[in-house]
This record gives structure tokens, C-alpha cells and sequence, in this order.
């Protein structure tokens, strides 16, 4: 398997330290961030397509695969059991920032906020594509904040006791639908190892996370399932079965016998033996048996100055 060696994710990777909780830093940090609360506040979420490109794109995706399949050891119960350890959490404070979304929408501008919501998923798809273009991005973090002063409106400010339950039950689908795709990467850990260039399907998920940015910022352009459909392009590009096999090993298993027989071949050829001299003994001169020839010929050659 071709392990994902992106500077971003190792920098990511030394900072936190162990498999486990990387995958929670990948996993929870778009609530963190404030990503997932700008799309749903930006209406990702209102369609079922929504839900399925916030749980594979932005929970899920390639930094949860790289994760999984480069970084977690141990049995497949022992991965699962991590995953489902950062999963649960996943889906519980996901349904908490639904739940605030509609009080935190009285106090913004919501189409000046969906443009900022646009530009931290473009953010996060430049990063993810090149780590060089990466460092001259300021961080999502950086965009949201940006994004909620400019589209802060305190005056409308108002606790919304009443709760959206759709909004609530697409949340936590979009939480779950990346705790499944995590654990179908945990099942079929062995054979993604072996088909599976990560470096490629990261670049693939940068494209379908781009896509998901124009599909918010230009809903009018980009139809709602055009992310999906790029997803799941760049899973089919990224198989690649030729990398699970090693060139080396099977030349050298086909070279092996070709080295034998030129070993056979080129080798010295034995020295004919004559026969032992019948000087009344029955045993060959040790000599003779050493060197193929007659004891005082043995004597020069082993010490030819005397």
C-alpha cells in the first residue's frame, strides 16, 4: 500500500501522537472548527445528499481512510472499538450544534455566512490537495471567525427554544453515515491495503470537497450530488491492484534458478583425480587428495620459494 505521506497529516500526525486519537483529531475537528455548524447554517444539510457529503466529505473522507489504513494497528475489534470510541461522541455533538444552529442563525447573516462556509471548504480542499498551497491559506478557523464578524448581526438576537427534529436527525445521519464509512474501512481494511493508492483518493477528495464549496457558494451551477458523484470517481481511480504486488520479488523468484544454473555453469571445474599411488598403502596420498595431484607437486604448489 502506497501510505499517505502528506506533510500536513505527519505534522498532525506528531503533534497528537498514537492512532486512536488521531482519528478523533481528523473526525471532530470540523465541530470544532466551526465548519460543520457553518454548513448547516448554510442549508447543507436540508436534502438527504447533503447528509451523505457532510459524513463522507467532511467527517470521513480521505483523512479518516489514511488514518485507518496507515496508522491504526491491532485486530479489526480493536479498530473498531476505537472507531466507535470516537464515533459516539461524533454523533452526539453533532446533534448539539444542530440543535443551537437555529438560535445562532437569529444573530447572523446567513447568505453572507454561506460564502464564508464556501471558502473554508475550499480552504480545506487546497490544503488537502497541496501542502504548498496550504501554507499560504490562512487556517478554517481563521475563515469562520472572518465570516461570523462579518456576518454578525447582534440586534436580531434571539434563544430559539423550539428545535428543528429534521435538522437534528440529519445531523446526526451525517455523523453516523462517517462512523459507518469508517468502520466499512475498518472490515475491508486488508483488501483496501492491497488496491488502494491513499495519495491519489486524498487528491480525489480535495476535487469533491471543491466541488461541495461551488455547490454552496453556486447552488445554481453545481447541482446538489455533484460532490458525490466526484467522490465516488475518485474511489474509482484510486484503485489501483497492480500496487499490492512487489515487481521485485516475483523478478527475484524468476532469476533465482537462472543465478543456480550460472553459478553451476560458471563455476570451476573439478580437478581430475588420479588414481592413488601403489606404494603398499591402500589410502590415497593426502596430498593428492587435496590438490588432484602428486604429493611433491602438492609441496610446490603450496610453497613454491623453497
Amino acid at each position: 500500500m502506497s501510505s499517505s505521506r502528506h506533510p500536513v497529516a505527519l505534522r498532525l500526525e506528531q503533534q497528537v501522537g498514537g492512532a486512536t486519537r488521531l482519528l478523533a483529531t481528523v473526525m471532530l475537528l470540523p465541530l470544532v472548527d466551526g465548519i460543520f455548524a457553518a454548513l448547516v447554517l448554510a442549508g447543507t444539510l436540508e436534502t438527504w445528499a447533503g447528509v451523505l457529503q457532510v459524513g463522507l466529505l467532511v467527517f470521513g473522507g480521505s483523512a479518516t481512510l489514511a488514518v485507518i489504513l496507515a496508522e491504526m494497528g491491532g485486530s479489526r475489534r480493536e479498530q473498531a472499538t476505537s472507531v466507535l470510541l470516537v464515533g459516539l461522541p461524533l454523533i452526539a455533538i453533532a446533534a448539539v450544534e444542530a440543535a443551537l444552529a437555529p438560535t445562532v442563525a437569529t444573530i447572523l447573516d446567513i447568505p453572507t455566512f454561506e460564502r464564508f462556509a464556501a471558502l473554508v471548504i475550499l480552504a480545506i480542499a487546497a490544503k488537502t490537495a497541496s501542502s504548498t498551497i496550504g501554507e499560504y491559506l490562512p487556517s478554517p478557523g481563521v475563515i469562520i471567525g472572518l465570516g461570523f464578524l462579518a456576518s454578525v448581526r447582534p440586534q436580531g438576537a434571539a434563544l430559539v427554544a423550539r428545535y428543528d427534529v429534521t435538522l437534528l436527525m440529519h445531523a446526526v445521519a451525517a455523523a453516523g453515515v462517517a462512523v459507518g464509512f469508517a468502520l466499512a474501512v475498518v472490515a475491508l481494511g486488508p483488501s483496501l491495503r492491497r488496491v488502494v493508492d491513499i495519495d491519489r483518493f486524498r487528491f480525489g477528495s480535495a476535487v469533491a470537497l471543491a466541488t461541495l464549496a461551488v455547490s454552496v457558494f453556486l447552488p445554481e451551477l453545481v447541482p446538489s450530488q455533484a460532490p458525490l458523484l466526484v467522490f465516488a470517481l475518485a474511489g474509482v481511480l484510486a484503485f489501483d491492484p497492480d500496487q499490492g504486488v512487489d515487481p521485485d520479488a516475483d523478478e527475484t523468484s524468476d532469476d533465482e534458478p537462472d543465478n543456480a544454473a550460472v553459478t553451476a555453469d560458471d563455476g570451476p571445474d573439478p580437478q581430475p583425480t588420479t588414481p592413488a599411488a601403489t606404494d603398499g598403502g591402500d589410502g590415497q596420498d593426502p596430498d593428492e587428495a587435496a590438490y588432484g595431484y602428486p604429493g611433491e607437486d602438492a609441496a610446490e604448489e603450496r610453497a613454491p620459494w623453497l
